[in-house]
């Protein structure tokens, strides 16, 4: 299920350290700049092997820079 979560709640998920942070764009926008601590995403092997539980709580976002 996809939804679609607030500022103030993903301020608090990162500073607790409890989800997986995922940009959705390519690698040239995460060099040039992504939230703290959010991985590339690159695969779904990836985030199965970064997020083995299945109750892992993930974001997924993406930006333009342009």
């Amino acid at each position: 299920m996809v939804k679609t979560i607030d500022r103030e709640t993903l301020r608090s998920r990162m500073e607790g350290g409890d989800l997986l942070l995922l940009e959705v764009l390519g690698e040239a926008s995460y060099r040039q700049g992504h939230l703290p601590g959010a991985v590339r995403y690159e695969s779904t092997e990836q985030v199965r092997k970064l997020a083995p539980e299945k109750d892992t709580f993930i974001v997924a976002y993406c930006s333009n820079f342009n």
